[in-house]
């Protein structure tokens, strides 16, 4: 999803040329053999929990890693950087007591990718470089159970994951990021919710939600026909919803 007043920059670039998206975030992390400190900075030092793996947090603690993993991308020849926040989200950060933490999470993770998008830009005119703001699954579903001795049971529910996806949003928005990529759905009820999220989150930003084409690409359990209708069609319907006068089309792929 780009925005409506960035638009023509990226829209432009994509009917230009393929743009090319960055690689693996976390097995680069885990290159740099970062310890509990690093993760724990100045600012959660005191912690109660431990902190090492949570990367999301390299963001506020060691900025200067993601920025290393950003510019390597684009001088590779990356045209769009991720945002490191697949976690960044009140659901998946509760694990680590870090809810209250989530929007500078999503900020910080989104002025460093911006930051070298920017510089990266300055360098080769002729190839501009965006950013996508990471917006995960979460580890939580809102379609089954996760007690097999109670099917009914659900560990979150579709406002709670609409509440948390918004929150993120706004702060990837506010931060700088050209569109939001939304990735890695498992569950078809959470990727509506964070569509429904998006369009609370451009209305609070002002830019118009007006999302015309959804692409899904399975993997694993969800690599089936059925599962890539299913998740084609729930997205299309919340994009649907959420912008009248715009007709969305699905398209899968495998």
């Amino acid at each position: 999803m780009a925005f409506e007043h960035m638009r023509t920059s990226i829209t432009t670039a994509a009917e230009d040329r393929i743009l090319v998206l960055d690689g693996a975030m976390g097995s680069l992390i885990q290159g740099y053999r970062l310890g509990e400190s690093d993760f724990r900075g100045e600012r959660f030092a005191d912690h109660p929990s431990p902190l090492k793996g949570n990367n999301d947090l390299l963001a506020l603690t060691r900025p200067d890693v993601l920025r290393e993993i950003h510019d390597a991308y684009f001088e590779a020849g990356a045209d769009i950087a991720e945002t490191n926040t697949f976690s960044s989200t009140t659901i998946a950060q509760a694990d680590y007591g870090l809810e209250s933490a989530v929007y500078d999470l999503n900020f910080a993770s989104a002025r460093v990718a911006r930051e070298a998008a920017d510089a990266w830009t300055a360098k080769t005119p002729d190839q501009p470089r965006f950013v996508a703001g990471s917006v995960g699954p979460t580890n939580r579903t809102a379609s089954i159970s996760p007690d097999v001795n109670d099917p009914g049971y659900r560990a979150v529910t579709f406002q709670d994951l609409v509440t948390a996806y918004t929150g993120q949003m706004v702060a990837l928005i506010d931060g700088g990021v050209d569109a939001l990529l939304i990735e890695t759905v498992f569950d078809t009820l959470n990727a509506k919710a964070a569509l429904f999220a998006a369009e609370e989150a451009f209305e609070k930003a002002g830019i118009k939600f007006a999302p015309k084409r959804v692409i899904v690409e399975t993997r694993g359990p969800a690599d089936s026909e059925e599962a890539q209708q299913a998740i084609a069609a729930a997205a299309a319907e919340a994009a649907a919803e959420t912008a009248p006068g715009g007709a969305a089309k699905p398209s899968s792929r495998g």
